[in-house]
């Protein structure tokens, strides 16, 4: 598969193969990132359809096999699944750290994933939802690990190839993102549930087997362990991990034995630790006295911007729940007499990502030639507003569609407006974390990063376990407010945070 996307390098000796002038390696890892993310959502795009089939909430005439929930339940798992995947991102960093270096990570983190989807493919609830737990641990090992060996295929932080590289690697990311849906998606929700599923663990299978051909290519310091753990740490470690196991173990043993167990009592400790860890982090970032001054002033600089940033992903994250739901029972399902999946909205994002990314690269660059560009802080508050509007223009189709259907340019208009807003924020976020990570925290900070998507998602998922439905019109506005009035009080406060963060720009 490599092979065939690489050439002849321009280097001296005219023989060494590159991919598209960049390390042979990168092909590698563009391809396992690309099949590793047609597997996660190709599943990601069924996972909500499959949790309502056959019950009252799921669209008319739907495909029945499913588990039956109400779209209540439904939202709650898929908010709390998403959120534990991004979770799980910073314990994976810390296994590729301490434990097993990336590569082995990486590798092991492909066959959990890919038994995760075997097990969704069979039927029954105890199969899916431990294939739910090993697809969140399996992509969160693999997520913080790949993106490292990426960075190892370069000459430093200063290598001109860098920022290229990483540009080529995430457009695995969307080709991968944009086809899921179309294949893995039509086939589950039209024909098969469990078909699908099984197609998503195929597509890991590729990933896996082009990882393991090509990791020849790969750095020799993506098998090292950084900063591995003494034999007194690993003792230490596995004690701790043993008595939580242990106490976990007898704590809802009991709660079965009487009869008590329902699902809230894993979603219900999900959520909250999904809220509770991201506040804990940061709080014990900020209160560590070996951080100077300016290190301080930068993490207060800093939590305004994570607080934005999980308002943003409380509504983006709905685009593959109360959108996908709103897409299959309120939208019709063709364009000129063209049937398709509901599922296939689910492709829109990454299109527009490939499509508009260019642009406001190119925009960035025109604006500041004229030394016009919008600093970190104005960008974010861009984005809140942005999502924000997506929801109030959410709110229009959802008023019009009554007991018929609208048309499918409405969910098309508010993704494209989403992903707008996607490229004002997120990739300013990933540069600013880094900019302003303190010293000690460096390596982590990524992570931290990522707890934002937690913490925003549990916040969805709480609202659902509570039994708040995400698709009333009350709560879409309240959502849509919430976000334009947090974009408008940062652009106010703009020059107070710009003070905080010192000279981060």
């Amino acid at each position: 598969m490599a092979s065939s996307l690489t050439k002849d390098s321009a280097s001296t000796t005219g023989s060494e193969k590159t991919f598209f002038g960049h390390p042979r390696g990168l092909a590698t890892l563009f391809m396992t990132e690309m099949w590793e993310r047609f597997s996660y959502y190709g599943m990601r795009a069924l996972l909500v359809y499959y949790l309502v089939s056959g019950g009252a909430d799921a669209a008319t005439g739907a495909q029945g096999g499913g588990l039956a929930m109400r779209a209540t339940t439904a939202t709650a798992i898929y908010s709390v699944y998403v959120s534990m995947v991004y979770l799980m991102a910073m314990p994976g960093g810390w296994f590729g750290d301490r434990v097993w270096g990336a590569r082995k990570t990486v590798t092991i983190a492909g066959f959990v994933i890919m038994s995760g989807h075997l097990a969704l493919a069979l039927p029954g609830q105890a199969p899916f939802f431990a294939g739910l737990v090993l697809v969140a641990v399996g992509s969160g090992l693999l997520k913080a690990n790949i993106s490292t060996m990426v960075g190892h295929l370069y000459e430093g932080p200063d290598d001109p190839r860098r920022d290229g590289g990483f540009t080529v690697f995430y457009m695995g990311i969307n080709l991968g993102a944009f086809a899921a849906p179309l294949v893995i998606g039509t086939v589950g929700k039209e024909h098969n549930w469990h078909l699908g599923f099984a197609l998503a663990a195929l597509g890991m299978a590729l990933g896996l087997a082009q990882f393991l051909l090509g990791t020849k290519h790969l750095d020799p310091k993506s098998s090292l362990v950084p900063n591995p753990l003494s034999a007194e740490e690993r003792k230490g470690v596995l004690t701790k991990v043993a008595a939580v196991v242990a106490a976990l173990a007898v704590f809802y043993g009991v709660v079965v034995a009487l009869g008590a167990y329902t699902l809230n009592w894993a979603l219900v400790p999900l959520t909250l630790a999904g809220l509770i860890i991201p506040i804990a982090v940061l709080v014990r970032i900020k209160r560590d006295k070996d951080l100077s001054t300016t290190e301080q002033s930068k993490m207060n600089g800093y939590i305004w911007l994570f607080v934005a940033a999980a308002v943003f992903w409380m509504i983006y994250d709905q685009g593959g729940s109360t959108l996908s739901l709103f897409a299959d029972a309120k939208t019709t399902d063709n364009v000129g007499g063209i049937h398709f999946s509901a599922t296939w909205y689910q492709s829109l994002n990454p299109l527009f990502v490939m499509a508009l990314a260019p642009v406001f690269a190119w925009l960035w660059l025109w604006l500041a030639r004229k030394n016009q560009e919008p600093n970190t802080i104005v960008k974010f508050a861009m984005g809140l507003v942005i999502i924000g509007a997506s929801f109030f223009v959410f709110i229009v189709p959802m008023n019009m569609a009554g007991d018929g259907k609208v048309s499918p340019m409405w969910l098309v208009s508010i993704y494209m407006i989403q992903t707008i807003g996607e490229l004002c924020l997120s990739p300013v976020g990933l540069s600013v974390t880094t900019k302003m990570a303190p010293q000690k925290y460096a390596s982590q900070m990524m992570g931290v990063w990522f707890l934002a998507v937690t913490a925003g998602d549990c916040f969805t998922g709480l609202l659902s376990l509570a039994g708040v439905s995400l698709d009333g019109l009350g709560i879409i506005a309240m959502e849509a407010s919430m976000a334009a009035v947090a974009g408008l009080a940062i652009y106010m406060y703009r020059k107070n945070v710009k003070a905080l963060m010192g000279g981060v720009h």
